[in-house]
């Protein structure tokens, strides 16, 4: 599917740097930074489940800890 993406200058900027840091075409860079968002979002949205499974698996004894 065909996109037109529109940058400020610095934006341009910043994505012309990350393509030519890792050899590859803009679009790819583009590409790249989108995936790795959604894989950071997925990750933290992850760490949080677990986390408040922690906390209410081991509320009792955080309590005690905490006095």
């Amino acid at each position: 599917m065909a996109m037109t993406l529109r940058l400020t200058d610095a934006d341009e900027q910043i994505l012309a740097e990350l393509a030519a840091h890792d050899g590859v075409s803009r679009q790819e860079a583009t590409v790249r930074a989108i995936r790795e968002a959604a894989a950071r979002r997925g990750h933290q949205q992850l760490v949080g489940e677990l986390s408040a499974q922690g906390r209410a698996r081991y509320a009792d004894l955080l309590d005690r800890l905490a006095q």
